[in-house]
């Protein structure tokens, strides 16, 4: 199994109106990617940081493998989605390991 995680930040320039809406539509455009995509076994997008965190929002997604990994990365149904994303974001960092 491999795991791939992701912390975004917002914008900066986004209002915290815009925030939460696009919260909300991240969440439910990877989330729906579940049952899309061959080999992904579970995906969630976690919207609402404690105070100590660093991050706006997380994607914490599960593959059979590291092929299906990369098959998700260039699938269409979440290209589309990323695209949004990228629109929404400033920063990212991933990490994504074997369990």
């Amino acid at each position: 199994m491999v795991k791939h995680v992701i912390i975004w930040n917002f914008k900066e320039e986004l209002t915290a109106d815009e925030k939460v809406s696009a919260a909300a539509k991240i969440k439910a455009e990877l989330e729906g990617l579940l049952g899309q995509i061959d080999g992904l076994t579970d995906i969630k997008v976690y919207t609402k940081p404690l105070a100590s965190s660093s991050g706006d929002l997380i994607l914490d997604s599960t593959f059979v493998d590291e092929e299906a990994l990369k098959g998700y990365q260039v699938h269409p149904a979440h290209v589309e989605a990323a695209t949004y994303v990228r629109s929404q974001v400033g920063s990212r960092a991933c990490f994504d390991y074997e369990i």
